[in-house]
């Protein structure tokens, strides 16, 4: 197993992954994470104080047994073509960007061997996750056993194809922002119709359980699961959104796989 992990890029993933691992008891003993920022490496000291922290020095967490870019796929290059050097023959490099493919992070790192690309998935902090992982092609079974086991802490980890994590990027990486806000909305409203806090929380969170459990599992269409419910309070605003989901995920998805 990995004993030390190095994130380049303290941002919100790396909040996430990490507190998906610390809830669930898995951090390794080593946590080294860069950032040039030091508002990102100042809310990770207050989640985790035990990490070491590198104010823009990419070094330290180059040299772990496992690394996390965390970054911009603009960014990547410049920094791979910094830290290749650094990289152990036998570490684990993984690309938590869209765009810039395996193929591509093997030669700016002048043919790492062990590398992968994971589209992260926020309910990775609470174990719940859902982060398709794409291997390059000579990844040691060992050591992707060993990268399995890690990621599995945070939820499902599937191996998928290379040329589909963009759509996931989409679907499932960007996925939350689509609902989160609104759900939110929802509490509030139930809120002011008379019910605690708490209570309208634990209803909508098994309100959406069920919901999504019902599409997956129910064995109906997708047009029957939607009429299980006649009265339909936004079904005359039903086409706006359909319309904007239309409108913008495909163009969202035309930019990442440029």
């Amino acid at each position: 197993m990995f004993r030390s992990i190095g994130f380049i890029g303290g941002g919100r993933v790396t909040r996430i992954l990490l507190g998906g691992w610390e809830l669930g008891q898995a951090l390794p003993e080593v946590v080294r994470v860069s950032d040039p920022s030091a508002d990102s490496l100042e809310k990770l000291r207050r989640l985790l104080p035990g990490i070491e922290r590198f104010a823009g020095d990419n070094d330290p967490p180059a040299s772990c047994d496992i690394v996390f870019l965390a970054l911009h796929p603009p960014v990547i290059p410049g920094v791979l073509g910094e830290i290749s050097s650094l990289l152990r023959p036998d570490a684990t490099l993984v690309s938590l960007a869209p765009r810039i493919s395996l193929a591509k992070l093997a030669e700016l790192t002048g043919g790492a061997r062990n590398v992968a690309r994971m589209i992260p998935n926020a309910p990775s902090i609470v174990g719940e996750g859902f982060n398709p992982v794409a291997f390059s092609g000579n990844f040691h079974p060992e050591a992707k056993k060993d990268l399995n086991t890690l990621l599995r802490v945070l939820g499902k980890c599937p191996e998928v194809r290379e040329d589909s994590l963009e759509a996931f990027a989409i679907l499932t990486g960007m996925g939350p922002t689509y609902i989160w806000f609104q759900l939110v909305e929802l509490m509030r409203h139930a809120e002011t119709f008379g019910l605690g806090a708490k209570e309208a929380e634990e209803a909508t969170y098994q309100m959406v359980a069920g919901a999504a459990k019902t599409l997956h599992e129910s064995g109906l269409s997708a047009e029957d699961v939607i009429d299980l419910i006649p009265v339909k309070p936004l079904a005359e605003d039903e086409e706006t959104i359909r319309a904007i989901y239309r409108t913008k995920l495909p163009a969202l998805y035309r930019k990442l796989k440029r």
